[in-house]
């Protein structure tokens, strides 16, 4: 709970001179959530509260999101602090690995994994998911189209305008035009960004370019992992390699957050339930907090009912979700 970990806030930022800001985005399947425009305004509401310091830590666990969200509360800590730096206990993929670029140096655990940062493009032009609502849409990545321009130069030999231009006209119709426009402007802001936020980390312009390159395309795939040394050993990033005593402040603090999240157990309504006909609910799915800034924590609450749902071979058990309430609530600091 928030209160408990207050403690272990202020232990981590003696170990590390800093203030220590914490943003959590929960992945338990059925109830993510992703790096969003919505907690900006919370950013700046605990960075008042920290004030203008020498050095700022950002506790970070996170599946992704937005991009520019990212690159927004990147910019907005660095106003308040010289020195930036992000901890990462166990996943900082997508997005947060964007985030994690603009850091001077980046603390991971033996466990902690960044990811690609190829984009995954979204819109009402995007292809529809068959037998699925018309509002369902197949995302198109970078990485999908480049793999299918590359599968029919290198693997099946098309060579020739003519004959690529038959190969491009075939996919637009089945990917809109615009949306392989978006991709494309997607993938060169990602890449612009991820160098703009490197600049706080590497100087030397090969490096930089090898990493935006690896972490966009090369990498080959986006639920591709990269651990702490191929981080340091093989990209070049500065990475930093937490001591016994830091671990276990950081680890406590990831057991604590991941208990209250329930980071790692199924989502099953049925389980829920038990044997009971309805049950109340309240999980807290995100979170950002700091040491004097209290708690701001999304979740959802509501009641599970069992109910009879008829079908073709009669009535047949279900499970109604009655959600009172979706949204962020606050735990001031003691």
């Amino acid at each position: 709970m928030y209160q408990d970990r207050r403690n272990l806030y202020q232990q981590l930022e003696n170990l590390r001179s800093s203030k220590i800001l914490v943003y959590v985005t929960g992945d338990r399947p059925g109830l993510e959530t992703q790096i969003h425009s919505e907690v900006f305004d919370f950013f700046v509401n605990h960075l008042d509260r920290i004030g203008v310091t020498e050095k700022i830590s950002l506790y970070l666990y996170t599946r992704g999101g937005s991009t520019l969200t990212a690159w927004s509360l990147i910019n907005l800590i660095r106003q308040f602090c010289d020195d930036l730096e992000i901890i990462i206990p166990s996943k900082c993929h997508s997005a947060g690995t964007i985030m994690s670029l603009g850091a001077n140096r980046i603390v991971m655990t033996k466990q902690a994994t960044l990811g690609p940062i190829d984009p995954s493009v979204n819109t009402p032009l995007n292809p529809q998911i068959e037998g699925a609502p018309p509002t369902a849409k197949v995302p198109v990545s970078v990485e999908a189209i480049k793999g299918y321009i590359e599968l029919v130069k290198e693997e099946l030999g098309v060579k020739g305008d003519e004959s690529l231009a038959r190969i491009l006209v075939a996919l637009s119709e089945k990917v809109h035009p615009l949306v392989l426009g978006e991709v494309y402007r997607s993938r060169s802001q990602i890449k612009m960004l991820a160098k703009r936020l490197l600049a706080n980390q590497i100087t030397d312009a090969e490096k930089v370019e090898k990493i935006v390159n690896f972490l966009c395309s090369d990498s080959g795939s986006h639920d591709y992992t990269i651990n702490r040394r191929e981080a340091k050993n093989e990209l070049g990033l500065v990475i930093d390699k937490p001591n016994d005593d830091l671990y276990a402040i950081i680890k406590k603090i990831y057991d604590d957050i991941q208990q209250e999240l329930c980071l790692t157990d199924a989502y099953d309504p049925n389980s829920i339930l038990s044997g009971n006909r309805n049950t109340p609910y309240s999980f807290k799915r995100g979170l950002v907090e700091s040491y004097n800034g209290g708690s701001n924590h999304f979740c959802s609450e509501g009641q599970f009912i069992r109910v009879d749902i008829p079908g073709p071979a009669g009535m047949q058990p279900g499970i109604q979700d009655n959600r009172t309430f979706e949204g962020w609530k606050y735990e001031p600091a003691n």
